[in-house]
């Protein structure tokens, strides 16, 4: 049997019940009270000597602040307006009472940290209760490729660590390799390292920041402690030995990431994460290997809803969303996903891993291509793809669902799409929608499928072909002349549309649309949208 631990839970989130009591307990509050410690000061334009660190004398390199342990309540004020080189890798650490804060102080600008092609230029290593605000963040020096970071935070053999906060921060301009490590590179990179003391990161928000033009990855994920038998061996277990020991209370939002090499974001060795608010534009850009806009591995419990994906670069995945091996209980919901040529959305394990219980749900999809859903080879099971608006107005996907399953004997999927719309303007036997070695175990049932020449694979279980299914105009605003289908707004359905009432009900269905209407009890609508058909 699969690894479901947080069944209750997840079942919670799926009846839409605490989507928002996971984003209020991710982290203690940004503003909170805390005790006075010492404040010191780094103005790395001083030329006054090396300084005392007061704000008289303050300190000139970021060497000199690195060198201090700091404690409960210390802050570390760096000056706006200047430029530091190097890596500020303090030590230390706060307290829930009294947190460390690292932040600017003065006039101007940002302070600006250049790592001059370190493998850091901030590097928070075995510390905790510590927050960072409000720095300008680059590593371009040096020889590009090679492995660096903008901020990285490692626990290496430390156990638990607690409360962490990254916030108004602008990373950019992180001339990293093409290549995905324990420890880079990445715009923010979180990486639990060792083989001897199970460690974690519990209580860390990434919030507000901005991250650009980063080679390779945006945020990004990993962890040595991450073995259990739902990863399989698609992660090595010789290099990843470590049991199973999830981070929790993380929270990504209100994050924009343009111009990414590779990755936008990817979560590793999490339970209960929360990425919400975030905008994608720019991803899979210039990186020779696959990877997807927002996606998760080795995770339990991933709550993924109102952000916008846009921008993957080609085919090789670039997709928007993926819930790769070992992704246990990840709901996508309630996000807007265009113009990638990937597609929208992946389901991704092979060499013995599985995912479990993956549901998309309430999303709207604009011109994603060259596949709208794709799966891989291993077992996936129990994935439900309902009520999302799919409309490729102008660009055709070569299939609508790409299975790349092996013998369906060996391989067990299942999935079910149903009370979607798929609208596209085909109208000949050749125009995309295919479907690529579809498996006996996909299920398509009341969809709209409109503008899609060939249909769908009849159901191998003797049900037909989409059952309480229609292939009549769903009549989304967005598909009429004129319309902004670039706005999310025109995704509801006017008058006579064949989505009003076709949908079948669904258990555990939440609680509203993507357009905040609540969901039918009995004849829901098929799509993304439930309120009243527009005039």
């Amino acid at each position: 049997m699969p690894h479901r631990p947080s069944g209750a839970r997840f079942r919670a989130v799926l009846a839409g019940a605490v989507g928002v009591a996971l984003a209020a307990t991710a982290s203690p509050a940004l503003a909170s009270a805390a005790p006075d410690g010492h404040r010191y000061y780094l103005d790395c334009s001083a030329d006054s000597g090396p300084g005392d660190g007061s704000h008289a004398h303050p300190w000139n390199s970021l060497a000199q602040a690195g060198a201090h342990r700091y404690g409960p309540g210390d802050q570390l004020r760096i000056a706006r307006g200047t430029t530091c080189t190097g890596t500020l890798a303090p030590s230390g650490a706060g307290s829930a009472a009294a947190p460390i804060r690292i932040g600017a102080y003065g006039t101007g600008t940002r302070p600006h940290l250049e790592g001059g092609g370190a493998h850091d230029t901030v590097l928070l290593r075995n510390m905790e209760y510590v927050e960072v605000r409000d720095l300008e963040i680059t590593n371009s020096g040096g020889t590009p490729g090679t492995e660096r970071n903008g901020v990285r935070l490692e626990l290496a053999d430390y156990g638990i660590g607690h409360h962490y906060v990254l916030s108004g921060l602008d990373v950019h301009a992180v001339r990293g390799g093409d290549f995905k490590t324990l420890t880079g590179s990445s715009g923010i990179q979180i990486d639990v390292a060792g083989t001897t003391t199970a460690s974690a990161f519990d209580g860390l928000r990434i919030t507000g920041n901005h991250i650009r033009d980063v080679d390779r990855e945006g945020i990004y994920f990993k962890s040595t402690f991450s073995r259990r038998d739902l990863v399989g061996n698609q992660q090595d277990p010789t290099a990843y030995p470590g049991p199973w020991t999830p981070s929790t209370r993380v929270r990504i939002d209100h994050n924009t990431l343009t111009s990414i090499a590779g990755d936008a974001m990817k979560l590793d060795t999490t339970s209960g994460a929360v990425v919400e608010h975030n905008r994608v534009d720019g991803f899979q850009l210039r990186s020779k290997v696959a990877n997807a806009g927002i996606w998760t591995f080795n995770t339990d419990d991933t709550l993924i809803q109102y952000n916008e994906v846009s921008g993957g670069g080609n085919s090789l995945d670039g997709m928007s969303f993926d819930a790769d091996g070992a992704s246990n209980h990840t709901v996508f919901q309630y996000n807007y996903s265009h113009d990638n040529k990937g597609g929208f959305l992946l389901n991704c394990p092979y060499s013995g891993a599985k995912t479990v219980d993956v549901v998309a749900r309430y999303n709207i999809s604009h011109n994603d291509g060259a596949r709208l859903l794709q799966n891989c080879w291993g077992p996936i099971l129990n994935t439900q793809i309902y009520n999302n608006t799919f409309l490729n107005k102008e660009s055709v996907p070569a299939y609508l669902v790409q299975d790349d399953a092996g013998s369906p004997a060996t391989t067990r999927h299942e999935l079910t799409v149903r009370n979607n719309i798929f609208a596209g303007p085909g109208d000949t036997a050749t125009d995309g929608y295919r479907f690529k070695n579809p498996t006996p175990d996909l299920r398509f049932d009341h969809n709209v499928l409109y503008g899609i020449p060939g249909g769908v694979p009849a159901n191998t279980d003797g049900s037909g072909t989409n059952p309480g299914g229609s292939t009549a105009d769903p009549k989304l605003i967005a598909a009429l002349a004129g319309a902004d289908a670039g706005d999310p707004d025109s995704y509801r359905i006017a008058q006579a549309s064949s989505a009003l009432g076709l949908g079948a009900p669904v258990p555990d269905a939440g609680r509203h649309d993507y357009f905040g209407f609540p969901i039918p009890e009995r004849r829901p609508a098929a799509g993304a949208y439930q309120g009243p058909p527009v005039r």
